[in-house]
């Protein structure tokens, strides 16, 4: 499948410290590091002014889409960037993107422009964008990822998410990572992405280490935090099961 497109089943695991000790330890057979180490990862995420997206996420409905601009790494203006599409449906992931510099992407999608690309990707994008019509760059989010890929099982990948934060202030890609935390100290995002089913050694050892599957959402949490402030309730940090889910 061209890496430009993606279709796996995500599931998502909030771990303390020590769980992902055990874990990391436990499939050190199974699993081999990425080869980039830990890396940074900032997303600009956009949306209605309304945010009718994460609004309709939010309610968990068959079908949900999300459009957000990635980099690896604050960027520079030239830098190749990813903007990405991302869709589920009936709990399957399907995600396309295409490549193209920073200053490009972000100037297209701030002033209502269109892809010129005549790819069926490009096409998808445009096709969100009109639908949708006026969106915005509602949220930046950043955290370091630990990426694991199956030494056997190519198609099977574990990462970590650490320094979860999150600002909507300086939503640009060039500035660098900064913001609120979304987790307690020490606590991680887990997710498992697999094109089939998880393999029967994994399933044994999130029960050996007593981690249960829980629904997460960085950008869910981000608004959902704004949502309360305007309403003056008091928010705190992730540690404990979560129900927010994209």
């Amino acid at each position: 499948m061209d890496k430009s497109i993606f279709k796996r089943h995500e599931l998502k695991y909030l771990v303390s410290a020590e769980q992902r000790e055990f874990i990391e330890s436990e499939f050190a057979r199974y699993m081999i590091p990425d080869e980039h180490g830990e890396s940074t990862i900032c997303n600009i995420y956009y949306d209605t002014p309304d945010f009718r997206l994460i609004r309709r996420s939010l309610e968990k409905p068959v079908y949900k889409e999300k459009l957000r601009l990635r980099s690896y790494g604050t960027a520079s203006k030239d830098e190749k960037v990813f903007l990405e599409l991302k869709k589920k449906y009936k709990g399957i992931v399907y995600k396309r993107r295409i490549s193209l510099n920073c200053d490009e992407a972000q100037e297209i999608l701030e002033n209502g422009e269109r892809f010129p690309e005549n790819s069926q990707i490009a096409k998808e994008i445009n096709y969100f964008l009109d639908f949708y019509g006026d969106i915005f760059p509602a949220v930046y989010l950043c955290y370091d990822r630990t990426a694991y890929f199956g030494a056997d099982a190519p198609d099977l990948r574990i990462t970590f998410d650490r320094n979860i934060s999150w600002r909507t202030e300086d939503i640009n890609l060039k500035v660098e990572p900064y913001g609120e935390q979304i987790l307690d100290i020490g606590y991680s995002l887990m997710e498992i992405k697999a094109a089939g089913s998880m393999p029967l050694w994994l399933a044994e050892l999130l029960a050996q280490g007593g981690i249960k599957q829980t629904s997460f959402s960085k950008y869910g949490m981000a608004y959902m935090t704004m949502l309360r402030r305007s309403m003056g309730i008091r928010t705190k940090k992730v540690k404990s099961e979560v129900t927010v889910n994209v």
